[in-house]
């Protein structure tokens, strides 16, 4: 049994900011996230990519995917721009250099831009309120440049940094919870999502570029190559991320959380780890020690939702 919120925008553009074309993997679920988060934010806006994934496949001269004004940034650096373009919209339309158009900012970058390098920044730019969308495209890892580990790769998955072996149980460290180190910063919005849930996605997106202030999406992105799963699963694997507790759906307004699907009867976490071979090497008992965690962690989202519904 399960309570979700159903969100169903009436209509979704047929207009891509996004284009096809782009050179991602086969089965890139960061891909597809991006596009339904682009298809939310329109055409009013500006974008500010860090260096990674979504980078690379997008703008390989003398083509581009983007149908948005566009600037590519440095991991370190993406908010500090976003910031920077947020002040020049405001000097030029007090100085009557431009009329107020409400052009949104949106920052976008990895779980490495994001959680690891780009953090600092990140926590400035929210800190002092800048009016701007920041997208974390998390696929758990330093895909683009080799599969290296980042603070946003799970407990217990194999990867080029952190690699399994007889002594190695692969990452030793539990996943940075980016989401909650943003509500800190009592910023007027922060959701997660997904693009197996597009709808979700799209309805949270929409309404994180309408919020005045800083406003934060984390998205779960699969990536088959990193994870070693198949191309066609993406979608799947994305289901399973939210429907084991891995992954919830939630968003946190103005300091409320608030569980937009709460599954009372979870899937155990095996059911997600057995489709990738990034977690191929697991025990049972690491796999209990991770089923454990998952359900206390849940737990808690859940008695704050609740505690706020009261």
């Amino acid at each position: 049994m399960e309570t979700y919120t159903v969100y169903a925008p009436k209509l979704v553009t047929r207009k891509e900011y996004f284009a096809p074309g782009h050179r991602a993997c086969i089965g890139c679920a960061e891909a597809l996230a991006l596009r339904l988060a682009c298809k939310a934010i329109g055409p009013n806006a500006i974008i500010v990519n860090a260096t990674g994934c979504m980078e690379i496949v997008s703008s390989q001269l003398p083509y581009t995917t983007w149908r948005l004004p566009w600037i590519h940034t440095l991991f370190e650096n993406t908010a500090a721009v976003a910031s920077g373009v947020d002040a020049a919209l405001k000097a030029m339309v007090r100085k009557g250099r431009r009329e107020d158009k409400g052009v949104k900012v949106v920052a976008v970058g990895g779980d490495g831009a994001t959680a690891d390098i780009g953090l600092q920044a990140l926590s400035g730019a929210m800190e002092r309120g800048h009016n701007f969308l920041y997208i974390c495209l998390d696929n758990e890892a330093y895909m683009n440049t080799g599969i290296q580990r980042s603070s946003s790769t799970p407990f217990g998955a194999s990867t080029t940094t952190s690699p399994a072996g007889k002594v190695s149980i692969g990452q030793v460290t539990w996943k940075k919870n980016m989401p909650a180190i943003c509500a800190a910063h009592n910023i007027p919005y922060v959701a997660t999502a997904c693009p197996s849930y597009p709808f979700d996605l799209i309805a949270k997106v929409s309404k994180a570029v309408s919020i005045k202030g800083p406003a934060y999406v984390h998205i779960l992105s699969v990536c088959p190559t990193g994870w070693r799963s198949a191309p066609d699963i993406s979608v799947r694997l994305g289901r399973l991320a939210v429907e084991t507790g891995i992954f919830p759906l939630y968003e946190i307004e103005n300091g409320q959380y608030k569980l937009s699907r709460d599954t009372i009867k979870r899937r155990p976490v095996q059911d997600y780890l057995k489709l990738q071979g990034r977690f191929r090497h697991l025990s049972a008992e690491l796999i209990a020690q991770i089923q454990e965690r998952v359900d206390r962690e849940y737990t808690q989202l859940q008695e704050k939702a609740r505690g706020h519904q009261g």
